[in-house]
């Protein structure tokens, strides 16, 4: 089935910020990114969906769903995913005029006016990708993905792979997934992840409200080998939660050494201090950070 549509943006809309977030695997397992386009696979309501992205013209996406099967759900469904990859309901003027007023974050935030944070295609993509990447450089954690994705993933008729969803990652064994790449522990984290996503809809696919997500982050945080870098981070990507606190991001307090000036970067505790001053859009001002050390978290 093929499904297109237009997508108004608004005039800000930083599109190579969204692409460049898709093009950290270079080998392309899943996603193919060019100068203007995204091609990324993935499995939405348990069937293989390849969502093409395309930037041809100004403040206008055009959006094409091309699934190997009948999705259960209707159009306005789709509507949805597409606003919350490209991350059009954030509250980016909301925080812009806050951050606005601060005497060093003011004129980054104009330099980078626009700037959204793209989101996963599913809250156990953002959280598994937490997982892999916990105390390990961008590259590794790439190199690990795109095994992952490899082995345990499906493949649309386009053939790229999708990314794994829970019950892809449930159906193997600790052991397959060491094969990929991951530590003992993260190997045993991400099954518990996904089994408890079966059992009890542990990452809801809808959008929740503020109070659930505080709920759900208590919970995350009880999951032996979850930390709150992942969880938040998790959040960020999987629920576009404003204010979440990458304080212990390693990338988030080199920016923030740069941005002071300072010989060395603040401890995570003295980021987490500093980040305070600007909630309830901490998750906003990472996004920020990061881009001013063109890294795509």
């Amino acid at each position: 089935m093929t499904d297109r549509r237009s997508v108004s943006l608004p005039e800000d809309f930083d599109h190579q910020a969204f692409l460049g977030f898709h093009r950290r695997d270079v080998e392309a397992v899943a996603e193919t990114v060019d100068a203007s386009t995204l091609r990324k696979a993935f499995i939405w309501q348990q069937v293989p969906v390849m969502l093409t992205v395309e930037f041809h013209e100004p403040a206008r996406a055009h959006v094409t769903f091309h699934s190997d099967g009948k999705m259960p759900q209707t159009s306005p469904c789709q509507d949805a995913l597409v606003r919350h990859l490209l991350g059009l309901d954030q509250p980016t003027r909301e925080f812009e005029t806050q951050a606005d007023k601060h005497p060093l974050v003011g004129a980054l935030v104009r330099s980078q006016a626009g700037l959204r944070i793209p989101q996963s295609a599913s809250p156990f993509e953002a959280l598994s990708w937490a997982i892999i990447g916990q105390q390990i450089s961008v590259a590794a954690a790439v190199s690990i993905r795109r095994r992952l994705i490899q082995t345990t993933g499906r493949r649309h008729g386009t053939g790229l792979y999708c990314y794994p969803d829970a019950r892809d990652i449930a159906r193997v064994d600790a052991g397959t997934l060491r094969d990929c790449g991951l530590s003992h522990s993260k190997a045993d984290c991400l099954l518990t992840v996904a089994r408890r996503c079966l059992d009890e809809a542990l990452l809801p696919e809808r959008p929740i409200a503020a109070a659930e997500l505080e709920t759900l982050r208590r919970t995350l945080l009880e999951i032996r080998g979850l930390g709150p870098w992942s969880v938040h981070y998790a959040l960020l990507r999987g629920y576009a939660w404003m204010d979440g606190s990458l304080h212990g991001d390693v990338a988030v307090r080199r920016a923030i050494q740069q941005l002071q000036g300072d010989v060395t970067p603040p401890t995570a505790r003295e980021a987490e201090t500093w980040l305070a001053d600007f909630r309830p859009w901490r998750s906003l001002l990472a996004a920020h950070l990061w881009k001013s050390l063109s890294l795509n978290a």
